[in-house]
């Protein structure tokens, strides 16, 4: 019998991160840091505005693109908080978590053989959706340290006559990097000197503690050139419900909605109406979770530095990328090392892509004291192969 499995789909790697938490699975007593979603719950408010309109009998189809109540909210939100302003009607698509909004952007704006530009470290899906969209991802490696600044000449020179787009992701996942208004006009300089489409994933734009995140969009000359991909996963703990969101162009978002209407119809109508509730009244518990993810931050970012593994202070999101450079370890051989020998889990900075190597991302979306818990076995794990440098640097 003929194998009917397409080469595309045979060629891409599995996740880094799941292939890795694969290991977990069945272990007793491990701390992980390696789950990219929030360890609070959803607040009950919003999971009792579903539950009841559920009761009311809200169980049908909505709109291909999304309840109008929300695509309003979401426009007035965007507008208020990072002063961008859609059509709610025309330039809004609601989508099943901000990932469908990745693959129907890559689909709905790439021919064959299209190249997309992807920073690296760069989360998993981005090279795979690209590829399976008929596009060639070209990776630019940030620069190296623990920064991982923007290479503008290193982004330059991968523009060819074949670019159709640029993708960024900030803050990012795996890193923690944002991006100043600075940066970001250089970028949008390179966008409109080439004509080039930004496909731009903020999911974790509220998680930026530092100052204020700029959307993308809001540049001069980039509403109409941009694709805003959002959600509310991370920042409102709702990643179970699955209720992401594409703001750009009308003919782009049409051509989006069209994909989506085939493949999905509809996102959920109870996670929509919880995504209502969670604009109208979600603020607070919003800011009470930032701010303690803030203060699991610093004590990580210290714990890390202390230990000799170089951490620099994400400016959003809930990762760290610690450097274990110094270490005689790929990344790989350390997680798998530090998860049989002292059961934490993190994961390969390679499963960002090469220039992950020689970094671990860690999240801090889980409780302070499994938090401290696990740094205090990582250096159990260097003292016992004689790497630890606590003490030198306590001194």
């Amino acid at each position: 019998m003929r194998d009917f499995v397409a080469e595309k789909v045979k060629n891409i790697p599995p996740s880094g991160i799941r292939a890795f938490f694969e290991l977990v699975i069945g272990m007793k007593d491990v701390i992980s840091l390696g789950v990219g979603e929030p360890d609070f719950h959803t607040p009950w408010h919003i999971s009792e505005a579903a539950i009841y309109a559920i009761e009311k009998g809200a169980t049908s189809y909505t709109s291909n693109l999304g309840l109008l109540e929300l695509r309003e909210m979401i426009a007035l939100y965007l507008e208020n908080h990072f002063k961008v302003t859609y059509n709610p009607k025309q330039e809004i698509l609601i989508t099943v978590g901000a990932s469908e909004a990745m693959d129907l952007a890559f689909r709905a704006i790439l021919n064959p053989g299209d190249e997309v530009i992807i920073l690296e470290p760069s989360y998993v899906a981005y090279c795979p959706l690209v590829t399976l969209a008929g596009g060639v991802p070209v990776t630019v490696s940030t620069i190296r340290g623990t920064t991982f600044a923007l290479d503008f000449d290193a982004i330059r020179a991968a523009i060819t006559t074949k670019t159709k787009a640029l993708f960024i992701n900030y803050p990012s996942n795996p890193t923690g990097k944002s991006f100043s208004y600075e940066e970001l006009d250089k970028l949008a300089h390179l966008a409109r000197e080439h004509d080039l489409v930004v496909v731009s994933d903020e999911i974790y734009a509220e998680l930026t503690y530092d100052y204020q995140h700029v959307s993308f969009s809001s540049l001069p000359g980039m509403h109409e050139r941009t694709i805003l991909i959002s959600g509310f996963s991370k920042a409102f703990a709702m990643t179970g419900w699955r209720i992401g969101y594409a703001a750009a162009p009308h003919d782009i978002i049409e051509a989006m909605m069209k994909i989506h209407q085939y493949a999905i119809l509809c996102a959920p109508i109870a996670g929509q109406i919880a995504a209502i509730e969670a604009i109208k009244c979600g603020d607070k518990e919003m800011r009470f979770m930032k701010k303690e993810y803030d203060r699991r931050r610093k004590v990580i970012v210290s714990g890390f530095n202390k230990m000799g593994l170089p951490c620099a202070t994400p400016e959003g999101a809930f990762y760290v990328f610690p450097s274990i450079q110094r270490l005689p370890f790929k990344s790989e051989e350390f997680c798998r090392k530090l998860l049989t020998e002292e059961n934490v889990a993190t994961v390969p900075g390679t499963a960002f892509g090469s220039a992950g190597e020689g970094f671990i991302r860690c999240s801090y979306a889980t409780g302070m004291d499994d938090i401290k818990e696990a740094l205090r076995r990582i250096d159990s794990f260097l003292e016992r192969h004689g790497l630890s440098c606590t003490e030198q640097a306590a001194g």
